[in-house]
């Protein structure tokens, strides 16, 4: 697991190197859905936290990206969302940015204010499949009962890999 890793990401980090000078967009985003939910599989509360293998989830994440260099993160209004990012945000000490509605104006500020960084969005399977779309112009879909994915964007290439974890 940890060599495919580091194989995706060493792939996914080299891309930018054969884009154009021109490209302006972000040098690498990880996309992810949030953890598991804790009302799982009723789904019988509007702002459930995370369950405890969503808990565990957001650790792996934390130790998947804690060397990443990632600059910024986001996330949605909803707890699962934040407590997704939470292990990796006190590790890197960063504080998680609420992303506004639209997917249009999220991109678009994205590309303004992290044109050179390595950002972490962590959103929902109903919202994922726009975002990457709107950084790469690839379709990804993200299943209601699906947590595994994380999606490695490289907006300058417009390339997107996806590792299960």
């Amino acid at each position: 697991m940890a060599r495919k890793f580091t194989l995706v990401l060493l792939l996914a980090l080299g891309a930018p190197l054969a884009a154009p000078a021109a490209a302006h967009a972000q040098k690498l985003v990880y996309v992810v859905r949030h953890a598991e939910r804790a009302d799982e599989p009723k789904r019988d509360q509007q702002d459930p936290s995370l369950s405890a293998a969503g808990e565990a989830r957001a650790a792996r994440l934390r130790d998947m990206l804690a060397n990443a260099d990632v600059k910024a993160i986001y996330v949605t209004e909803f707890k699962r969302t934040q407590e997704t990012a939470a292990p990796l945000a006190a590790r890197v000490h960063l504080k998680p940015e609420t992303m506004p509605l639209s997917t249009d104006a999220f991109t678009a500020a994205l590309k303004s204010r992290h044109a050179n960084d390595v950002v972490l969005i962590v959103a929902h399977s109903s919202t994922i499949p726009a975002i990457v779309k709107a950084l790469t112009g690839h379709a990804v879909q993200v299943g209601d009962d699906d947590y595994t994915n994380l999606f490695v964007v490289v907006p300058a290439t417009q390339t997107v890999s996806t590792i299960r974890y």
